[in-house]
């Protein structure tokens, strides 16, 4: 046969319909199976048929009441949705479930890298965008605050009221929960300082060294990337170097003028800004009281530089404050279903109120926030909508729905990588973006490919959620403090099991110190084993050769006589006679 004949290779002859056909290759080498990136994102989109409440109508709007009432064509209202969502990055989402219970805090890095977020179930979640697939959209490490040490009989958990990385130093994040000392952790999740808790016996909080009650929320300094404040229920901004936890660096001290609140309230929400570009800080802070008060944000703080009562109702709790770029305009979400808009430099009315259903009575770290340019302000609501508002009249310019029928809690929209980071009350956290708009973050993980499921995949099996370690990881065994077994149990039970059981000493025994501390410390120790009548016996003789004492009457003393007591008479003294 010559190289010119074309080679025939006989396949198997099998009808059309045989089933057997779907378990024979089509070819053969090896196959590459590329993913459909631009598919993958076409997933992600959201669904443009939102309820009517996705182009909410401003009060002043008739004009474009009566174009639809002239017969407007729906494909008008199409495209207006459409250009809605290439002006703001919310076409595309990505989900996260990693809670169990309601959202009520999220943070980004500033580089945008990594993701996390506080909940009232007590943990917080740490999510890095680089290691995420759109299969295994997971946390790496969950982290309980405040968890008891392992000795301990019982630990408390508390609801986790704020996270927030330092906005100039990524490295670290601070942690606000339900307990009156706020904490500093690493990226990682790992607690670097915790501050101290004040003497809750003192009356005058200027006194105190620390928080006396439950903290409500915090926030970073916006040039200093050293110093952060806390707001607590004991009336009190106190003012706190990350180096150091023994004591605040400031106190605020704010004294109520309510009736009957005997000059205390708490505060429940905290802002500190700056203009972008250059001047000074402003300091603003909301009381329940309805006081809105303004501090220089780089003192003194004796007094208040502005102060407004009943800014919003009294005994509503106002969770969202936030600061325009510009260091002029604050606005805040009270309790009484308001939304209003103040300028520092007339602290004294607002400029604009409208109304927006409150959250803030089922959740207090109901929030509110200027977009990174200060071009709008974003902010959620009861029924799962996220609202863009114009920072100018507060009326909406977009408005969609995130998570129906559960209140969106809290919201946060990044610069570097425009994207919005919404958590909700159903326990999901949103992250919005566009493709065309965002850059990394969703972006990068919604474009990887996804990653083929697996037993191994499930963190629950491969990974200490305590320690973000998975199996495969080399450790020394014992390095780890948790890893080792120490402490006792609530019964007094050593943890390890190699370790004989140890009784545990009680303050009695710590009272009563052993026979060989006793010889070694204590003089003249040995005396106490010692019978007293031979230990004055062995100094007779000296005593009577040598008197110290009396030896000035030596040869003056006189001489002891004793009676000769005679054998006829009756030892010891006469009875008397008993009278019959």
């Amino acid at each position: 046969m010559s190289d010119d004949d074309d080679i025939q290779v006989e396949g198997p002859t099998l009808a059309e319909d045989d089933p057997m056909r779907a378990f024979l290759p089509t070819s053969f080498g090896k196959k590459h199976e590329e993913t459909d990136i631009a598919a993958q994102i076409d997933r992600s989109k959201r669904s443009v048929g939102q309820p009517p409440t996705a182009k909410p109508k401003s009060p002043g709007s008739d004009s474009n009441d009566a174009k639809d009432a002239n017969g407007a064509s729906d494909s008008d209202d199409d495209s207006d949705e459409s250009d809605d969502e290439d002006e703001y990055p919310t076409s595309h989402e990505m989900v996260i479930r990693t809670h169990e219970r309601a959202v009520t805090s999220v943070s980004l890095d500033p580089a945008g890298g990594r993701l996390i977020s506080g909940s009232i179930d007590c943990t917080v979640k740490l999510h890095d965008f680089s290691s995420l697939t759109p299969t295994t959209i997971r946390a790496f490490r969950s982290v309980d605050p405040y968890e008891g040490k392992p000795s301990a009989a019982s630990t408390d958990s508390h609801p986790v009221h704020h996270v927030q990385f330092n906005p100039l130093a990524g490295s670290v994040f601070l942690c606000v929960s339900a307990h009156p000392q706020a904490k500093i952790l690493s990226r990682d999740g790992d607690i670097l300082t915790e501050f101290v808790k004040g003497d809750m016996y003192l009356r005058d909080m200027h006194n105190t060294k620390g928080h006396v009650s439950e903290v409500t929320t915090g926030t970073w300094h916006p040039t200093d990337k050293n110093l952060c404040v806390t707001a607590g229920t004991d009336s009190t901004l106190r003012i706190w170097d990350i180096n150091n936890k023994r004591s605040q660096k400031e106190v605020l001290v704010f004294k109520s003028k309510a009736a009957g609140a005997a000059g205390r309230t708490r505060m429940t929400a905290v802002a500190w800004g700056t203009p972008v570009q250059g001047g000074n800080n402003v300091l603003v802070s909301a009381a329940l009281d309805g006081t809105l008060v303004m501090w220089a944000g780089n003192g003194p703080f004796t007094r208040p530089a502005g102060e407004i009562r009943e800014a919003h109702k009294p005994n509503t709790w106002t969770g969202g404050i936030d600061i325009s770029s510009d260091g002029r305009m604050v606005v805040t979400r009270g309790g009484d279903n308001l939304i209003k808009l103040w300028d520092t430099r007339k602290f004294k009315e607002p400029l604009v109120s409208v109304e927006h259903s409150s959250t803030s009575d089922h959740y207090p770290t109901t929030n509110i926030k200027y977009a990174p340019n200060s071009a709008s302000i974003i902010t959620g609501s009861a029924t799962g909508h996220l609202h863009i508002l114009n920072p100018g009249n507060l009326r909406p310019e977009y408005t969609t729905l995130v998570t129906p029928g559960s209140p969106v809690i809290t919201v946060d929209w990044h610069s570097k990588i425009n994207q919005i980071v919404t958590g909700s009350a159903n326990a999901e956290t949103h992250i919005l973006y566009n493709p065309a708009m965002s850059t990394r973050g969703a972006v990068d993980v919604m474009s990887r490919a996804p990653k083929r499921r697996h037993i191994d995949d499930n963190p629950e099996f491969t990974t200490d959620q305590s320690l973000g370690l998975s199996g495969d990881s080399i450790i020394t065994p014992g390095a780890l403090p948790s890893s080792k077994k120490t402490g006792l149990t609530a019964s007094g039970k050593s943890k390890d099991p190699r370790r004989p059981h140890v009784p545990q000493q009680t303050p009695f025994m710590r009272s009563q110190p052993d026979e060989k501390h006793i010889s070694e410390n204590i003089p003249l120790s040995k005396m106490l084993h010692e019978d007293p009548r031979e230990a004055l016996l062995k100094y007779a003789d000296l005593a009577k050769k040598d008197p110290m004492f009396t030896n000035a009457w030596k040869s003056t003393q006189p001489v002891t006589q004793y009676a000769d007591v005679s054998d006829e008479e009756e030892e010891g003294p006469e009875k008397k006679k008993v009278k019959r």
